[in-house]
């Protein structure tokens, strides 16, 4: 495959070349992470981007091949397991910000610039237009029929926050010094 390239964080003279295998396995990587994380990761819209790209693509090549090819059915199957994964993932981090709306916003007004941004531009838009439909709709449906000293609301304090004091389960990709691990949770299987 054809090296693609990515830009993850970095200048543009630090640029990175990846094959599309590659950029497939940091796709699933931050689709694992996001999952599996309380709180709202970095976006990655740099791989995503990449691999929607790499789709359209794949597509493309699969309208050249012939009809009763087997490799079709096999590129097909690509296809759609990396559609799974990308929306799977982009689902993923928008149940997040739908949740912890009022907090996600918050965060990232509090964010310095030299901070990472964990929301994208399309992301911060849906996540603003969001907050501001719900706490209209709360306004309508709700307060303006509750008695009058009961109509005002700080929406602020009843900010949903994940639970940053959950388990996470980790898997260790690579060795790293300095982390002990007990020999009574060594799997010895």
């Amino acid at each position: 495959m054809a090296d693609i390239d990515e830009i993850d964080g970095v200048s543009d003279e630090e640029v990175e070349a990846l094959t599309a295998g590659e950029v497939l396995q940091k796709l699933e990587e931050a689709w694992l992470n996001e999952k599996f994380s309380p709180e709202l990761l970095e976006a990655k819209t740099d791989l995503v981007d990449c691999m929607l790209e790499q789709v359209t693509e794949m597509e493309e090549n699969i309208k050249r091949a012939k009809k009763g090819d087997f490799k079709v059915v096999l590129h097909r199957m690509e296809i759609d397991r990396i559609r799974y994964v990308l929306s799977s993932y982009l689902r993923c981090r928008l149940k997040k910000i739908e949740r912890y709306t009022t907090h996600v916003l918050e965060q990232e007004s509090n964010r310095k610039e030299e901070d990472v941004c964990h929301l994208s531009p399309e992301e911060f838009t849906f996540a603003k237009e969001y907050g501001t439909t719900m706490e209209t709709h709360m306004k309508n449906l709700v307060l303006r029929h509750m008695p009058p000293n009961l109509q005002t609301m700080d929406f602020k304090q009843t900010t949903i926050r994940p639970n940053l004091d959950s388990y996470v389960f980790l898997r260790v990709i690579e060795d790293t010094d300095g982390v002990l691990v007990e020999e009574e949770t060594l799997d010895t299987g």
